[in-house]
């Protein structure tokens, strides 16, 4: 299936660079364009958009903001940031705000694309660099938390294998593939580590997994 991405990015030789990346990928049909978070807000209400690609540095609404109010339009809106940012606030409340996914502009572009199909297909991810952030911050959140292990959550071998693949940014697709099984049986798989490990989505569940070295 093909889907439809809109870029958000303030900085027009970056996003014509961006835009020059995707026009000849196949999974690809439309790519909208944005200079601010309130255009893509626009676009985003107008028009079928299945992954957003947006810039932090926005002018008036920043990016975080811009990735709130998408969020709120539809829960379940697929967004990716890519930015040069790192700041620890930055990453952890684009998180909050409802970010699939983190990555630094250093990115490879072979990779971003890789990225966008395994974020439209349901895949949390994050960028290596900015793994330690997360992880880091939740530390010092929990400090005092006693760590959790593997078998409190009561995952079977192939839930763990499942949720490790996670953690790493497959998606279902592409775990389906590694392990020689159904998109089906996956998200089935998917939906009881969820349950068990008593969070919301992907991204929550690959979270805590890295945290408490669940995997």
């Amino acid at each position: 299936m093909k889907i439809n991405i809109l870029i958000v990015e303030d900085h027009e030789l970056t996003r014509f660079g961006l835009k020059t990346a995707f026009e000849d990928i196949d999974f690809i049909e439309t790519i909208y364009e944005a200079s601010s978070a309130e255009e893509a807000l626009e676009i985003f209400k107008n028009n079928h958009i299945n992954v957003v690609i947006m810039d932090l540095g926005l002018p008036n609404m920043n990016g975080i903001e811009a990735t709130q109010a998408i969020h709120d339009m539809d829960n379940d809106a697929k967004i990716i940031i890519l930015t040069s940012h790192n700041d620890e606030k930055e990453v952890l409340n684009s998180l909050k705000a409802g970010a699939n996914a983190y990555c630094s502009k250093e990115i490879n572009l072979e990779r971003l694309v890789q990225v966008v199909q395994s974020v439209a297909d349901g895949a949390a991810w994050f960028d290596p660099s900015i793994a330690h952030v997360v992880l880091q911050a939740g530390a010092n959140s929990q400090s005092q938390e006693q760590e959790l292990k593997y078998k409190d959550y009561d995952l079977t071998a192939r839930e763990a294998q499942i949720l490790k693949l996670m953690t790493e940014g497959h998606s279902n697709m592409e775990i389906a593939q590694k392990l020689v099984i159904s998109v089906n049986t996956t998200k089935a798989h998917v939906a009881s580590i969820l349950q068990k490990l008593e969070v919301d989505d992907r991204l929550q569940a690959a979270l805590k997994a890295l945290k408490y070295k669940i995997v």
